[in-house]
């Protein structure tokens, strides 16, 4: 029986944050999470409600949790962690047709020069119940890896210690923050004559505040937490528009957890869509007012065509999955058909 599941209200810290070290000697699967807050954080609960909830499916997790998610990653690798709830940066080895839902501008939906923030949020909603359906059950199985649950955590905005107007040609110079463990960033951010500094969710929030970055990218839910204002002071801001939306991701290794966990579990997750999306919501809108800022309409579409640009070459280079892609290049037509892109046959998956 699929269980509807609960997401808490304090998820706000806790779904980007991890889960420190802890945990007594278990008996069951061992379930690792990651939550910067550790066993106090509200990804932690998350994973007890899941344990809970499949325990009623015959699988009795235990749960461990860590603040370091490459330690959370590296124990699924090895065997030692039956399943993990990690970013889908950090999933994507594991699977990479869900991996790649963590692309860049895959989810954004243009219309009349503006972001459509709610049409985009439905693209993601339309993609995670596609992945949840049994039609879709094969696509969630890579080798010995299966995909038990997608979440998302926000939209990833452009965060500046000082305004500028981002375009292809103002980033230059400018010391960006790009996650080690994805290479597209990186590869976006020197295409752009900008200075990728290496960084993880541990330490991002550091090294904005103490301007080591100009520029940083992520949710709204990481503004309070990480006291993202004192970077900002007086001349920073948030830019409102997005250049991908993060999730969560639950994977378990297959030959330690019954063959029929899949299903159930992905139920789950996807019951947890609409509380997480209320929690989503709440942190964008107790982003103060005065930080946020547009572009010109007319420098949007340059901005869309951009991250379209680097989407396809990380696709060309192997790391994101055409096959996704495709998929959410027909949702946002499906919420935006006069997108110039909708004409083109970009992003099709090979015959």
């Amino acid at each position: 029986m699929t269980s509807k599941g609960r997401v808490r209200t304090g998820l706000t810290a806790g779904l980007i944050a991890g889960l420190a070290a802890s945990g007594p000697s278990w008996a069951g699967p061992l379930l690792c999470a990651w939550d910067i807050l550790g066993k106090g954080g509200e990804v932690h609960a998350l994973a007890q409600d899941y344990a809970t909830a499949m325990a009623r499916e015959g699988v009795h997790f235990e749960v461990r949790t860590f603040t370091d998610e490459r330690v959370v990653a590296e124990d699924l690798r090895t065997g030692q962690c039956a399943a993990a709830i990690l970013t889908g940066f950090r999933a994507r080895p594991f699977n990479q047709v869900t991996g790649s839902i963590d692309s860049l501008g895959s989810a954004v939906v243009v219309r009349d020069g503006k972001v459509d923030l709610p049409a985009s949020y439905e693209v993601l909603r339309k993609l995670i119940l596609v992945f949840a359906s049994p039609q879709a059950a094969s696509l969630m199985v890579e080798g010995q890896y299966e995909v038990g649950g997608i979440m998302p955590v926000g939209a990833a905005y452009p965060m500046l210690r000082e305004r500028f107007e981002i375009t292809p040609h103002t980033l230059a110079g400018k010391r960006v923050a790009a996650f080690d463990h994805d290479r597209v960033q990186g590869m976006l951010i020197q295409k752009m004559g900008a200075q990728a500094i290496s960084s993880d969710v541990t330490n991002v929030g550091t090294k904005f505040n103490n301007g080591l970055v100009d520029l940083i990218h992520m949710p709204a839910i990481t503004f309070k937490p990480f006291e993202l204002a004192r970077g900002m002071g007086s001349k920073g801001g948030v830019l409102r528009m997005p250049v991908m939306i993060p999730t969560l991701q639950l994977v378990f290794n297959r030959t330690q957890v019954p063959a029929s966990l899949g299903p159930p579990s992905r139920a789950h997750w996807a019951a947890l869509h609409e509380g997480a999306m209320k929690v989503i919501q709440r942190a964008e809108s107790e982003v103060p007012a005065r930080y946020w800022f547009d572009l010109p309409p007319d420098h949007v579409q340059p901005y869309v065509d951009v991250l379209r640009d680097g989407r396809l070459a990380g696709a060309k280079a192997g790391l994101y999955s055409l096959r996704t892609l495709n998929l959410m290049k027909k949702a946002r037509c499906q919420l935006s058909p006069a997108m110039a892109e909708c004409s083109t046959p970009t992003e099709s998956p090979a015959p």
